[in-house]
This record gives structure tokens, C-alpha cells and sequence, in this order.
């Protein structure tokens, strides 16, 4: 026999408040699983958002060492001259080179391999390390510290 009153036994009906809600919820949902499948069927069918990289406009093969000072030298690879020295911290230019390093030491590369610093008709900069296949972008990391590597461009080049 069954001592609970009959209403407990009706199942309870949701607020009208939390109704009014699902309906937005539900929504929400709804789009964000469209999106999700959006982007899945663009990076599956291999579309590419990257501009294209233009022209190659001047190159330059560097390379980077570090001096017992603690300063970072930099050398044509073609001439073996030194071109630059950069002394004190220089974040942005060792980050950048130890990032690049990393990647080789993950493969176990040496160090003997240029740099290539590319100078594009567009006015962007890219170092690349040809042994990885890595590249970053410099202007992306603002003007001032792309500027860093932009004077490597005619470093050490005597003038006319």
C-alpha cells in the first residue's frame, strides 16, 4: 500500500523560467556544432588560410654564434666575414634563435647550416632555417623587432 500523497507521484514540470532558457541554450548549441564542423570539413579538404608569400625580393644566408662574452655574432655564410655584433640581452633576437635551435637539436642537427633571412617585395621578413623547414614571420612580431634582423640586410656590406 502506498502512503505518499499522489501529487508526489506526477512527474514535476520545469519552471517557466528554466523553459524559457533552453530554448537559447539549444541554439547555442546548435551553432557552435556548426562551426565545429565547418572548420573540420575546411581543414580536411586542405584549404590553406595563409596569404600567399610574395616574391622573394633579396636573401641573405647568416649565421649565429655565441661569443664567450656572451654577445651573439653574426656571419655571412658566404664570406665568412663578420657583419654584426649584438651585445646585452637582445630578447626578441635570442628567442627567435633559440627557437629556431631547438628545432634542429629535436632533430639532431648541427649548427653549421645557414640561416636564410628573406626580404620579400611586400616588405615582410621571414628567417628561415632550410635543415627544419621552419620559418617565422618577423613582421608579425611588430615593427621594432623585425627591425632587429631588417638592419642584417646590408650589415657589414661596405658603402659606395
Amino acid at each position: 500500500m502506498n502512503t505518499l500523497p499522489k501529487h508526489d507521484w506526477q512527474p514535476s514540470r520545469p519552471d517557466t523560467q528554466t523553459q524559457g532558457l533552453n530554448r537559447p541554450m539549444a541554439w547555442i548549441g546548435v551553432m557552435l556544432l556548426a562551426m565545429l564542423v565547418a572548420v573540420g570539413l575546411a581543414r580536411w579538404s586542405g584549404l590553406d588560410p595563409r596569404t600567399p608569400d610574395a616574391a622573394v625580393q633579396w636573401q641573405r644566408d647568416l649565421q649565429f654564434t655565441d661569443l664567450p662574452s656572451g654577445d651573439i655574432a653574426v656571419l655571412d655564410h658566404r664570406t665568412g666575414q663578420k657583419v654584426a655584433v649584438f651585445s646585452g640581452e637582445q630578447g626578441f633576437l635570442r628567442s627567435t634563435l633559440r627557437a629556431l635551435a631547438r628545432e634542429r637539436q629535436r632533430e639532431s642537427l648541427g649548427k653549421e647550416a645557414p640561416f636564410l633571412l628573406i626580404g620579400r617585395a611586400d616588405g615582410r621578413l621571414t628567417l628561415q632555417d632550410p635543415s627544419t623547414g621552419q620559418r617565422i614571420d618577423l613582421e608579425s612580431f611588430g615593427p621594432s623587432n623585425a627591425a632587429v634582423f631588417a638592419s642584417l640586410r646590408l650589415a657589414g656590406h661596405k658603402a659606395p
